[in-house]
């Protein structure tokens, strides 16, 4: 399948009128200016030798925090092993595309499946596809799941949401014209509330996410209770590194569990590419969007692997299919797999326990400093939100300047929170870090 490329002026104006933009630059709109290059400035007359070094000159004036970087907000710093690059780096996995013709192609399906079992036994739930673009679109389809399977159209959306998890969510209902409504969270805890019977009447689906974006751990069995009640299905946006200590969302009711694997061997990377994950129970396993693998035996008696119920646009009509998606991150997921079964369950278990220690120590620290307060009191896993004594844009210029990216300001989202600040800890930030970060943010 080649995609097709305007060839002319006129074929481009003509294809930015249909969405509505006067150039491509309007494309770039969203990025802002000052981040922006349009070209490098380049001397003159340079040979091949001077302009790389030129280019490694430039490049040199980049700045790599390492453990010193408390950002998160959805894309999280964690130590990745060497074996990882090493395993996805094989020519065999890092050139290969799409198995049109899948069972020849064994090596690949046989990964996907080992990464389909282990998303399956991280959440507790029966059935895995072959991974999503990312944790965000696989929240979308989640909800429209439950739509296919409830008859229903409307959609509940927790507070607790990454806000830009919550833009493509109404993004994707906005085309077929489905109701999306937003749960408020509770103002102390920082918590979904059950909702009430009135608010789920006409609801297919109640999608929470756990840890929220605030941090708080969510009251999963509770919400699922309430949602089932209704006649409504739980989604539950998990993020899968907590699952070494939390309980898997099946076990706690949701009937489907997605997320980002970003957190198992994929690095931060600007903010991808990375994979999505989704899991789901038997009941609803023809709603499944996307590619699955199965394994099976071949007239030999052998153990194979094929690809099985392809309800995929490009296999069936259109409008029969679950989604349009047609690609699942075949190599950004086996670098999840890798990387999980490097860890283990014990090792899944330790590398939460110290994210978690370490975090509660930062916390409270800093809640100790003057005009410091926790912006919510749940309890939280990682990732926590605290409001400064000052704006928290300020604040973190001022600790980038002493070599700290401190966190990320709420306002961006929040603009009533022009204090706030999210602060997201992992393994890799070590305990002098943590205590260094606290004797700048005391200047």
């Amino acid at each position: 399948m080649t995609a097709y490329l305007p060839h002319s002026d006129e074929e481009r104006r003509a294809m930015l009128a249909v969405i509505g933009a006067d150039s491509v630059d309007d494309l770039f709109a969203a990025i802002p200016g000052d981040l922006r290059v349009s070209e490098l400035e380049m001397p003159a007359g340079m040979t091949e030798a001077e302009v790389a070094q030129h280019i490694e000159d430039l490049a040199a004036e980049n700045r790599v925090l390492g453990s010193r970087s408390f950002l998160g907000a959805g894309c999280y710093r964690h130590h990745i092993p060497a074996a990882v690059r090493a395993v996805i780096g094989r020519s065999e996995f890092a050139t290969s595309y799409t198995p049109y013709q899948a069972e020849v192609s064994q090596g690949t399906l046989q990964h996907i499946f080992e990464f389909q079992s282990a998303i399956c036994e991280l959440t507790g739930l029966d059935v895995a596809n072959a991974s999503m673009w990312d944790g965000p679109s696989a929240a979308a389809e989640a909800a429209f799941l439950a739509v296919r399977q409830t008859r229903r159209e409307g959609m509940l959306l927790s507070g607790g949401l990454h806000p830009e998890t919550t833009h493509v969510v109404e993004t994707y209902a906005a085309g077929p014209g489905f109701p999306v409504t937003k749960l408020a969270l509770q103002p102390d805890s920082g918590r979904t509330p059950p909702p009430a019977a009135d608010l789920l009447e006409g609801v297919a689906v109640l999608v929470v996410q756990q840890p929220n974006f605030l941090g708080v751990i969510e009251d999963v069995e509770a919400l699922a209770t309430a949602a089932h009640a209704a006649g409504a299905l739980l989604a539950v946006i998990q993020n899968p590194m907590t699952l070494g200590l939390l309980e898997s969302p099946g076990a706690l009711g949701a009937d489907v569990a997605v997320g980002d694997v970003q957190v198992f061997g994929n690095a931060m990377s600007f903010g991808g590419p990375s994979a999505g994950y989704m899991a789901t129970r038997t009941q609803y396993l023809r709603q499944l969007p996307g590619r699955l693998v199965g394994q099976t035996r071949d007239v030999a008696g052998r153990t194979c692997y094929t690809l099985t119920l392809q309800a995929r646009e490009q296999h069936i009509r259109r409008a029969k299919a679950t989604s349009n998606i047609c690609s699942n991150q075949a190599l950004n997921a086996l670098a999840a797999t890798v990387h999980l079964a490097l860890l283990g369950p014990r090792g899944l278990a330790e590398l939460g326990d110290v994210c978690v220690r370490r975090a509660h120590w930062l916390q409270q620290q800093l809640v100790e400093l003057p005009g410091v307060e926790p912006l919510v009191d749940g309890p939280f896993f990682h990732e926590f939100a605290v409001r400064l004594a000052e704006p928290a844009d300020a604040f973190t210029v001022r600790m980038r300047q002493a070599g700290f990216e401190a966190g990320v300001p709420l306002s961006r989202w929040f603009p009533d929170e022009p204090n706030g600040l999210l602060v997201a800890v992992t393994e890799v930030n070590a305990p002098a870090d943590l205590a260094e970060y606290v004797e700048e943010a005391r200047r």
